[in-house]
């Protein structure tokens, strides 16, 4: 069995599972944030009013809630939302709930690894699609919607079909000049937005065993763009001393060999896809989808707008040290807005000193939210505005008006084309 076929059967009590079934699964851990919470609070008191008991949750030190999309409250509704969420995690003694202005918070699938919230071999869902992401610590990670979640508060279980799964091996090594963005980019532009349509997305080779964590988790969290149930990559040593350095010791016990990474029985999979790291060049996706890839020194000389270093793909520590080396001693020429994807994120790249290079380039720095990402607040793109973003999404209206443009990069292509105010290969700064 794969990664995702051996979880699904732990979970569900069974010796193997293959795709196609139907199993009733339980979940290690479940997560909601300021907007898929208020709609599962809204199925509980619709299942309440038809008689159903929904006076307990299924066990209240699993399930965590993180304020992130709509923080700080845009508006009214957004407020009212976050006062909902707290009156809920009270009720129910829900301690882990990270709240926007007190202390540690940050984008929900930043903090599921900052705060080592999930370990390798779970079964952990969210009220978000891009929850993804952690299944780059060795666990099958996947968003529900507002019902099944509703059920998993509850119960603590829920069912699945195990999908089939596509094995991407990535071998050779990755230049400095490239990113693990360029590689789900590549990916993405090949397979495209439905090419992995409810299949595990499970990573392997000789570069993805020598990325670190951070670097897979970007892997993993666009998976969701090619449309899969699941993104997944073995943990080994370094997914052990990862989240032990974030209050998890326990977690290395969980974990293999790279060696599993490595190589894996390509047996187990429907389809196998091979990349060479070395030779994934600095890449864009241009408007309107993930999928319209282009080498950026082949895209379009469009005039840009605005530089967004953020999000739970492009705001992770390691992405800020990668932006900050390029803007390093010089000045951004167009708007350029940085938002660390967590505190603790944030005080780390304040002590090393890159908040200090972020606002000598001349850029504004932000408190960890989605709000830009998403097109919410705190930063949307106006009518005819055109934005190089580190982001996971360029749908139209995606970060603002309908009529505004994202192009899709990396942190050091995001950072090399706010200096030079177009889409920029890092190498080709002067």
């Amino acid at each position: 069995m794969n990664a995702t076929e051996r979880i699904l059967a732990r979970a569900s009590g069974r010796d193997s599972v293959s795709p196609g079934d139907v199993v009733f699964a339980g979940v290690d851990s479940a997560m909601l944030h300021d907007v898929s919470g208020p709609g599962v609070i809204k199925v509980l008191e619709r299942l309440a009013a038809e008689g159903i008991e929904t006076g307990r949750v299924w066990d209240a030190s699993r399930i965590w809630v993180a304020e992130d999309h709509f923080v700080p409250s845009a508006e009214k509704a957004s407020a009212e939302n976050t006062a909902r969420l707290s009156e809920f995690t009270a009720r129910h003694g829900i301690r882990r709930h990270f709240k926007y202005g007190l202390g540690q918070h940050g984008i929900c699938h930043t903090i599921s690894h900052e705060e080592a919230m999930v370990m390798p071999g779970d079964v952990y869902v969210g009220g978000d699609s891009h929850t993804n992401t952690t299944g780059a610590l060795g666990a099958f990670a996947c968003g529900l919607g507002h019902t099944d979640m509703a059920y998993v508060i509850l119960n603590g279980r829920i069912w699945f079909r195990v999908p089939e799964a596509i094995y991407l091996r990535i071998d050779g090594r990755l230049p400095p000049h490239a990113m693990a963005k360029d590689v789900i980019l590549r990916i993405i532009g090949d397979i495209g937005t439905d090419g992995a349509a409810y299949r595990a997305m499970q990573f392997g080779g000789e570069a993805v065993a020598a990325m670190s964590v951070e670097d897979r988790l970007t892997l993993t969290n666009m998976t969701t763009e090619a449309g899969a149930k699941n993104g997944i990559i073995e943990a080994d040593q370094k997914v052990g001393e990862y989240l032990a350095a974030h209050g998890a010791p326990q977690a290395a016990a969980r974990c293999g060999t790279s060696e599993a990474i490595r190589r894996a029985d390509e047996s187990g999979f429907s389809e196998v896809l091979e990349y060479d790291a070395s030779e994934i060049e600095p890449l864009v996706a241009k408007p309107f989808s993930p999928q319209n890839v282009s080498v950026v020194r082949d895209a379009p000389a469009v005039e840009l707008d605005k530089a967004y270093l953020g999000s739970c793909t492009g705001a992770k520590m390691e992405d800020l040290e990668s932006a900050a080396r390029v803007l390093k001693g010089r000045t951004v020429k167009i708007r350029t807005e940085v938002v660390p994807a967590a505190i603790s994120i944030y005080k780390r790249a304040l002590a090393r000193g890159l908040i200090q290079v972020f606002l000598d380039a001349g850029a504004v720095i932000g408190p960890p939210t989605c709000g830009a990402c998403c097109g919410a607040h705190m930063g949307v793109l106006g009518k005819g505005e055109v934005c190089v973003s580190a982001t996971n999404r360029n749908f139209p209206g995606r970060m603002g008006h309908v009529e505004s443009q994202t192009y899709l990069a990396s942190p050091m292509v995001v950072a090399a084309s706010a200096v030079t105010g177009r889409l920029t290969d890092p190498r080709d700064l002067q």
